[in-house]
């Protein structure tokens, strides 16, 4: 990190938040008027400075949709370490510095970095509180985990305040943000600056909720405002961020159209289920964009060799590039399975301890595995490494890298999650000619349609129920259509096709803001 100790000056100001607007687009295609939206951003995560999954991707690129659209975005996040060790140039606020905020029993200084978005104009602005967020990772199991994220929320509400900063939309982000519109709601409603303000909450992952012991409610500092925490909770000893949340926004948003309705059903609402019913119409679901700009194969940075849906050369040679640089090898007509994933149960793994080695011993297919998580996943894919050397390679972590070649480079890209919100590697597969294997669920449903042979159509492999019989027939039915390459290759260009772009999506959001405040 470079800190320039030199104050943002007038200039800066004017240039980042008071620049010519232009209209945008909404989703059916009409245009608002020319006034920007003001916007409140508070995320924990920020791609690629802070990132453990969606939620950092979708906090990037739709805040930088905002922006170039013309809208007054202010995307709040923590100072963890590894965004002081991001190299970015920072300077502090001035009006900003040396902050004091009590939380409880616990009083803390923080100041107010702040610095261009990686590859963009649009100004961050940065929590940084070493007593909370100078730590090996971006969460943890420690006793103030509640605390660091209150603060965060609290913090930038208050630095709207200095800023005098009257946002039209508070816009909030999963647990972390969750109590946001509770505070707006209470210790913040003596401030006419947010008389006209409107409450965001986007679920990522409903199933992530910030679950902590009742004696984090004092915490809040709501004082007579308190009955408004929901009491049989309190009763029986925990507080829960993500519920308080679904409780006092002015709209609730999740990360695509089927996941909003698979969340208000038990099998899918972590326990959430009848508060999400209860708010009707206010639960929106907007499927995720892609960031073009960074998932392309014309123009990825990344890649030896770029290509386009007119020519697929180059993912021929990456392929092989691939291959070379994992250390597998695969003859002619054998496919190349790829998977990013986060190591968990809800990713489907499951499914994949018994059938993979099936098609593997068979020599139907190779795999490449990137991913983190549960020991006894990162065991199996280790394990299959061992037991098929050459046709199997297993990469512990997470590389940036590595994930776009695997996207470019594999035939075939296996996601057969239990639940998914969202999920962008299916859409970036698309986009990479990877066919997308996966089940009929939450964003998977509302992106990848089943290809049939009959008539040509669909843009992947989809099957429905969560069970080892049904991967076999999946996986199966995607080799067998690898195989015969005028259906491959019909598969392949619809996939390409797709055009899940912020363009489109983004403009979802607009819309949703102008159904709280009005049209810009």
């Amino acid at each position: 990190m470079l800190i320039d100790a030199r104050p943002p000056t007038a200039e800066v100001y004017t240039r980042h938040h008071n620049r010519p607007t232009v209209t945008s687009p909404t989703a059916n295609g009409s245009y608002n008027r020319a006034m920007p939206y003001r916007i409140l951003f508070i995320t924990a995560e920020y791609a690629p400075l802070a990132k453990t999954g969606g939620l950092a991707d979708v906090s990037t690129a739709l805040t930088r949709y905002l922006y170039r659209g013309g809208h007054d975005v202010r995307v709040f996040m923590p100072y963890y370490r590894q965004v002081a060790a991001a190299g970015l140039a920072l300077w502090p606020v001035e009006f900003l510095q040396d902050l004091e905020m009590t939380v409880g029993e616990h009083r803390y200084r923080y100041r107010v970095l702040t610095g261009a978005a990686p590859g963009a104009d649009l100004q961050l602005y940065f929590i940084d509180c070493p007593e909370l967020y100078d730590r090996p990772g971006i969460y943890g199991e420690t006793a103030d985990e509640a605390r660091r994220f209150l603060l965060l929320t609290r913090a930038a509400l208050e630095c709207a305040q200095r800023m005098a900063f009257a946002p039209h939309i508070l816009h909030c982000n999963d647990w972390h943000a969750a109590f946001g519109p509770l505070l707006l709601k209470t210790s913040y409603a003596w401030d006419q600056l947010f008389a006209a303000t409107r409450s965001v909450l986007t679920i990522h992952n409903v199933a992530y909720q910030g679950v902590f012991g009742a004696e984090h409610a004092d915490e809040l500092g709501l004082d007579d405002a308190s009955w408004l925490l929901h009491q049989q909770d309190l009763a029986e000893g925990r507080v829960n961020s993500l519920l308080h949340g679904i409780l006092y926004a002015d709209l609730v948003t999740t990360v695509s159209p089927g996941y909003a309705r698979e969340i208000c059903t038990p099998e899918y609402g972590a326990g959430l289920d009848s508060f999400l019913r209860a708010r009707g119409e206010r639960v929106v679901g907007i499927l995720n964009g892609v960031d073009y700009e960074e998932w392309d194969p014309s123009t990825d940075r990344y890649l030896p060799v770029r290509f386009s849906p007119d020519d697929l050369t180059g993912k021929t040679a990456v392929r092989r590039a691939l291959s070379a640089r994992v250390g597998i090898a695969i003859p002619d007509g054998v496919a190349l399975i790829g998977m990013i994933s986060r190591l968990v149960g809800q990713k489907g793994i499951d499914l994949i301890i018994p059938v993979l080695p099936e098609f593997l011993r068979r020599g139907d297919c190779a795999l490449v595995v990137l991913g983190t998580g549960e020991a006894r996943y990162e065991d199996f894919f280790a394990g299959l490494a061992l037991e098929f050397p050459g046709q199997v390679a297993f990469h512990r972590g997470y590389s940036e890298e590595l994930a776009h070649w695997i996207e470019a480079g594999a035939d075939m890209f296996l996601m057969p999650s239990q639940y998914e919100p969202c999920g962008l590697n299916q859409m970036y597969s698309l986009r990479y000619g990877t066919a997308p294997i996966v089940r009929r669920t939450g964003g998977l449903a509302d992106s990848v349609v089943h290809y049939s042979r009959d008539d040509g159509t669909g843009t992947g492999v989809v099957f429905d129920h969560y069970e080892v019989a049904s991967l076999r027939w999946a996986l199966d039915y995607a080799i067998r259509l690898y195989r015969e390459p005028a259906q491959w290759a019909r598969l392949v260009a619809n996939a390409m096709r797709q055009d899940y772009s912020w363009t489109q999506q983004g403009a979802c959001y607009l819309e949703q803001y102008a159904r709280l405040v009005g049209p810009s």
